[in-house]
């Protein structure tokens, strides 16, 4: 499973490239708004910068709601980096951009999906990626891993290419089941990440070897 950093934090990504274990990084309006508020650059810069930190796919979304001005955000987008992917909303109008997109030859990750037949209509019009948000749908007492099962099982069954982002991740054991269900991606926020290397028996067994050594030493 590859392991994207949902965050737009440069400093984050930088870090957590250091652990050798990141794949490519997603990013929302959200996200660029608080790291263009800390650093005061444009987010074409900072989209850029992540990309050559990464060198994998970034997720760079648009805002306009209407297809044609989605398509001309989109193309704008895509000329900052060979890595740059265009962030879409499933609506009818996204559809229609990422069905453009595609035959433009530009990639496309499809965003907030809560079912497994929106995902089945994003993989048709073509999307590189779905991003099915599992921690929103738990949010309203829905599993949101099963939405996961649902569209792997139904991308297995037509054998789409289009990959599946697990995103909205809130825990390590969201990035535990993504593992053994088998999805492509799961894209995970840095403290996640860092949740994810720590068990309190490998602290114990640390504390207990540097005891025993500092034993010898004495």
């Amino acid at each position: 499973m590859k392991i994207f950093i949902d965050t737009a934090n440069i400093d984050e990504i930088r870090e957590a490239v250091t652990l050798g274990v990141i794949d490519g990084v997603t990013t929302n309006p959200t996200l660029l708004s608080r790291e263009i508020e800390r650093t005061g650059n444009e987010s074409s810069a900072i989209l850029k910068e992540i990309c050559d930190i990464v060198k994998g796919p970034v997720s760079g979304e648009v805002i306009a709601l209407e297809a044609g001005k989605m398509v001309e955000e989109a193309r704008k987008l895509a000329v900052i980096d060979e890595h740059v992917v265009i962030k879409i909303p499933m609506t009818e109008e996204g559809l229609k951009a990422v069905s453009i997109l595609s035959n433009e030859g530009i990639n496309t990750n499809v965003t907030l999906v809560f079912s497994a037949v929106q995902a089945m209509l994003a993989a048709k019009a073509g999307a590189t990626y779905v991003s099915p948000f599992v921690g929103r749908l738990d949010d309203t007492s829905t599993i949101g891993m099963d939405l996961v099962e649902e569209i792997k099982t139904v991308f297995e069954n037509y054998q789409f290419k289009t990959e599946i982002i697990v995103a909205s991740v809130r825990s390590p054991l969201h990035v535990l089941e993504s593992a053994i269900i088998g999805a492509d991606i799961a894209t995970i926020p840095f403290k996640v990440i860092r949740q994810l290397l720590k068990h309190p028996l490998t602290d114990i067994g640390i504390e207990r070897f540097l005891s025993d050594w500092d034993k010898i030493k004495k």
